[in-house]
């Protein structure tokens, strides 16, 4: 018996935060992680579940402020509004960071936040996944796949029946920072911008130096560097009917006659040009996921742009 009411006592007070006199209860990183159930992946998540009675763990506001900073929530509840707080699962990975998923309810708006914790049981990130507002038609999903990518989707329905998403998808990376990596629509293509070739205005003595291009919107634009075996360059270009795009400004040094490599300090993209008299041929290497949407890369043949020269003006001898 004293047994049972001593685990009683421990664990209300975990929950809850607070001791017999009022004063925030301090708890080892293991318990408060101990307060959210495994889970296994794959995971997915439907807005519909914040609305139903949770059977998750309550997390009581002063232990949770010992691991998570409130901002997370106020940034969304605001500053006066304390959201009951449940913990509804932790993804783990090995020797690695962990996935808690946090529900946070109030009467006008139920919210699913998704925080990491660095191996030691530190609060690293977090950002919310599910949104659930009472007089909103729009509905969200969330879903983690076995790479631990984070796929979020919005979803609606216009007067006429129609549905219609946005899908954004996140990874986790070693700066500390949930990464956009692709967003995808069917809601209607943008208007078409004009493109900015930051480049185009520098000198082009170099013979190699000019405009590559497939199209409009698909070039190389290469330009004069500090010597002849530098040379700068611009690359757009846009694939799948304009659903994946790519950009890069750089330089490139010359490894032989007719071979550039792009290999900058801090970038882990390199891409490499083949010239010849004609076109240049570009190939990614490896690394250019920041310059890039997910599904194309840096690639494909550009043929060489003829420029205009102007007739020269004949006048006729008096």
């Amino acid at each position: 018996m004293f047994l049972f009411a001593g685990l009683t006592i421990f664990l209300c007070c975990r929950n809850k935060g607070t001791g017999n006199n009022g004063i925030p209860v301090k708890i080892e990183p293991e318990d408060f992680l101990a307060m959210f159930h495994p889970l296994s992946l794959p995971v997915n998540f439907a807005d519909s579940s914040l609305s139903k009675k949770s059977t998750d763990s309550s997390i009581g506001w002063p232990v949770f402020n010992q691991f998570i900073p409130d901002s997370l929530i106020q940034k969304h509840f605001g500053k006066t509004m304390k959201p009951r707080l449940y913990g509804s699962g932790r993804l783990i990975v090995k020797k690695a960071e962990t996935y808690l998923f946090i529900k946070a309810l109030s009467p006008a708006k139920k919210m699913l936040f998704i925080v990491c914790m660095d191996a030691e049981g530190k609060f690293v990130t977090g950002m919310p996944l599910l949104i659930r507002e009472e007089e909103s038609d729009i509905r969200y999903a969330a879903s983690i796949d076995n790479k631990y990518t984070i796929s979020v989707s919005r979803l609606r329905k216009d007067a006429e029946g129609r549905k219609f998403f946005i899908r954004t998808v996140y990874v986790y990376n070693t700066e500390g920072v949930f990464t956009l990596i692709m967003t995808e629509s069917n809601e209607g293509k943008p208007k078409i911008g004009l493109i900015y070739n930051p480049i185009d205005t520098l000198p082009h003595k170099h013979k190699f130096t000019g405009d590559y291009s497939q199209d409009k919107r698909n070039y190389i634009s290469f330009r004069d560097g500090k010597n002849n075996s530098v040379i700068r360059f611009f690359v757009h270009f846009e694939k799948d009917d304009g659903n994946c795009k790519g950009e890069l400004k750089g330089e490139a040094r010359f490894v032989s006659s007719t071979l550039a490599r792009y290999i900058a300090n801090g970038d882990p993209c390199s891409i490499e040009f083949n010239f010849s008299e004609k076109n240049v041929r570009m190939k990614e290497l490896e690394g250019c996921g920041n310059h890039r949407d997910i599904r194309c890369f840096f690639d494909g043949i550009y043929p060489r742009h003829k420029e205009n020269n102007p007739k020269p003006v004949r006048t006729k001898r008096r």
